[in-house]
């Protein structure tokens, strides 16, 4: 199992999961929210790839758009 925290709240996964894994495991809609892990942005396209490790602070939020 990894510790990881999300949105500042301590939880458990698996080893080797991503951020997509996560975000499922959620229940949380992907085109829903924008993503980052200590700190640095995750692209949508990006998550999949992107393996979580024992400590990572991951946070999401409402993507912000407009002109």
């Amino acid at each position: 199992m990894t510790a990881i925290t999300l949105n500042g709240e301590p939880q458990q996964l698996p080893a080797d999961s991503s951020m997509a894994d996560l975000l499922a495991r959620h229940g949380i809609a992907p085109e829903a929210v924008a993503t980052a892990v200590n700190g640095v942005f995750i692209a949508r396209h990006q998550r999949a790839h992107t393996v979580l490790r024992e400590g990572d602070a991951v946070f999401t939020f409402q993507p912000i758009t407009g002109g």
